[in-house]
């Protein structure tokens, strides 16, 4: 047997950002506030499983269905002591929890995507069918119906105890499953102004945007009002024309160079490191050396002396040895970018955790401009 340190194959992702980054449409990096989707909500019921449904501890369902089947006519005893709470399985159905976020300006007839999610017992949902399902907003006001087959993406198959499973299959999607009945309210402001809200905020990113706007107007109708917002003044030919969404449309097209804060992310359970663009290192030496440690085992048969009434014996002959690799020393000039950085750690062949401890002693001797983030 045989263990060697350095055999630790090395998985290192760096994002080779540009100094400075390329140049990104306003509608990737913002939005027009008061411009959002919703999200629904609704309960209601998975028919068609096949054995894989809630179980009657989830007494829930039971009465999920009675009220159901009593909207049908179908009136089914609430309790029957002959039959004890045996009179009414349900193995072919599930409770269910029906998501779906729609999107802005969502009109009457248009159809969303939902998600259905077992609040039950079940085991899957697997070649089940939503039954119609209304799903209300925060409002209490009902805006979808959704209804469908569901498609899970994944298996689950089980016989004698055992049981095959791949992915999950206690929730499911049905694309297009849900009907709207009723349109969204829009948020959008129309008057003497729109707001552009970042998604990360940055006060320089919030400058260039303004400027951005105020060089393709031509005037200054655009101002940084915080990191976040830049408030836009429309013109009043813009609005004597009622242009609006013409206006919005020629500003979310137009591109800017978000500044973005230098970061190294590691990720110390996979291993993962992601180093951005603007990361730096000063002047400062980095030396590695690798510790290799060799286990040999040789079998070793003992046999007894003749005519004995000993045994033979099988035993195995260890020899430990250790070394030490001549250290290897990497130096930087100082204001290294991201491809030094890279070339350097790939010259000295370290492996991911090596990679982790370097960058938290370049952080503790002050040589990383960038802040460390360890998830």
């Amino acid at each position: 047997m045989r263990t060697t340190r350095n055999s630790v194959l090395t998985v290192l992702l760096l994002a080779l950002l540009a100094q400075s980054a390329a140049a990104i449409r306003i509608k990737d990096i913002a939005y027009v506030q008061g411009v959002r989707g919703q999200q629904l909500i609704g309960y209601g019921l998975v028919v068609g499983l096949n054995g894989s449904g809630d179980t009657q501890r989830s007494t829930f369902t039971v009465q999920s269905v009675i009220s159901m089947l009593k909207r049908f006519g179908i009136t089914v005893p609430q309790d029957d002591s002959r039959l004890g709470n045996d009179y009414l399985r349900l193995r072919n159905v599930a409770a269910v929890m029906v998501t779906s976020t729609v999107p802005s300006f969502a009109k009457e007839g248009g159809s969303v995507d939902v998600i259905v999610s077992s609040m039950g017992d079940a085991t899957s949902l697997q070649g089940g069918t939503l039954l119609m399902t209304p799903l209300s907003g925060l409002d209490g006001e009902t805006y979808a119906i959704a209804q469908g087959p569901i498609s899970v993406g994944g298996m689950s198959v089980r016989s004698n105890g055992n049981e095959v499973r791949r992915n999950h299959t206690a929730a499911g999607r049905i694309p297009g499953g849900g009907l709207m009945e009723r349109s969204l309210v829009s948020g959008l402001v129309r008057d003497s102004s729109i707001a552009v809200i970042l998604l990360e905020a940055d006060f320089t990113t919030a400058t260039r945007v303004a400027d951005a706007i105020n060089t393709k107007i031509g005037e200054r109708v655009a101002r940084a009002n915080d990191g976040s917002s830049v408030t836009i003044v429309i013109p009043l030919q813009v609005r004597a024309e009622n242009r609006l969404i013409e206006f919005i449309s020629t500003i979310e097209l137009l591109d800017v160079n978000p500044d973005v804060i230098a970061k190294v992310i590691i990720n110390e359970r996979t291993g993962t490191i992601v180093v951005g663009g603007n990361v730096t290192i000063q002047p400062v030496a980095i030396s590695h050396g690798g510790l290799n440690i060799q286990i040999e085992s040789t079998p070793v048969v003992s046999q007894p002396a003749p005519w004995s009434l000993g045994q033979t014996v099988m035993t195995q002959l260890t020899a430990v040895s250790a070394g030490e690799d001549s250290s290897t020393v990497m130096a930087f000039d100082g204001s290294a970018t991201v491809q030094d950085v890279a070339k350097t750690l790939n010259a000295l062949k370290v492996t991911p955790r090596d990679i982790i401890a370097i960058f938290q002693a370049l952080k503790r001797a002050g040589s990383l401009n960038a802040e460390l983030v360890i998830i």
